[in-house]
């Protein structure tokens, strides 16, 4: 079963087709209420909608999704009977073998129940027609420019060394970024300060930092960015806060900021590796937009 513990929950959607054909006298007893069984679509709907909330049971790998919706449509023609289904949930995985399975289990019902008239019936297809939500709907990020700031006292000194700036670099780049050297500086107001401003007079697109975010008497970088920072940027925060909180209940103490200078957003993030790696599914390829954005550009282009 794979690991999606990661991901972000978004909205995810999808809809599915099967196609059974039949005789058309078939067709008329549907329409005309002779089927021996009684009506077979009510009952393939709600075969339908217990066998999306129930894909787990039958397909061993599909994780079990909290379902908000499952629609059964049927299109009765001359020779054949097409169901469409479509399934909504917000989590973290997709839903198109929950449609499938769904549209699956529809024609199979109709073929149960109308087997007795017509032994030549045939399930043609189940397909699946679409599906959306998740990092596959994200536009593909623009290559960017990011620095990497550590800020520690004992990374600075040389006594300890740094993770959570060597993690940080490794995942912008595999996300698409251009980053420099990492930059260690103690936990200091202006020696955050300078080294915040240099990168952001470099012109990078991003500026992360890492460390000083907490309640300690030496976590200042918050205080250090704050000065700095001309347009705040809650929802980043916000985003970071709720995908930590949900992992581990000392995301609380975190004091991260975010926000622009100019053309360059700051991302002021706790110092802990497991932190560092947090925030980069938080924010990737969410994130990746932001330059686009500022520099003038539409949210929809």
């Amino acid at each position: 079963m794979r690991d999606v513990s990661a991901k972000n929950d978004s909205l995810r959607t999808a809809t599915a087709r099967a196609v059974l054909t039949a005789s058309p006298r078939t067709i008329e007893a549907i329409r005309e209420g002779r089927a021996p069984k009684g009506d077979p679509i009510p009952v393939a709907r709600v075969a339908a909608i217990q066998a999306a909330k129930n894909t787990p049971q039958l397909i061993p790998y599909c994780h079990s999704v909290p379902l908000d919706y499952v629609r059964v449509e049927f299109d009765i023609a001359a020779d054949s009977i097409t169901v469409t289904t479509e399934v909504k949930a917000v989590y973290k995985t997709g839903v198109e073998m929950e449609a499938l399975t769904a549209a699956a289990a529809a024609v199979l019902n109709l073929y149960d129940m109308l087997k007795f008239i017509d032994d030549e019936m045939e399930i043609r297809s189940v397909t699946l027609l679409e599906k959306t939500g998740g990092k596959s709907n994200v536009a593909a990020v623009d290559p960017f420019r990011a620095a990497v700031i550590v800020i520690s006292d004992s990374a600075a000194a040389g006594t300890r060394a740094d993770r959570s700036g060597i993690i940080l670099r490794e995942g912008l780049i595999e996300n698409g970024g251009e980053v420099g050297d990492v930059v260690i500086v103690p936990d200091d107001i202006e020696p955050i300060r300078r080294a915040v401003l240099d990168a952001c007079d470099a012109g990078v697109d991003f500026v992360f930092t890492t460390g000083g975010t907490g309640l300690g008497p030496r976590d200042v970088t918050p205080e250090a960015v704050a000065t700095l920072i001309e347009r705040p940027s809650p929802g980043i925060e916000d985003q970071l806060r709720a995908y930590g909180g949900r992992r581990t209940p000392y995301a609380m103490m975190s004091r991260l900021c975010a926000g622009t200078r100019g053309a360059t957003l700051i991302v002021s993030l706790p110092g802990a590796p497991a932190a560092v790696r947090d925030a980069l599914s938080a924010l990737f390829p969410y994130i990746g937009h932001a330059p686009h954005v500022i520099r003038g550009g539409g949210h929809g282009d």
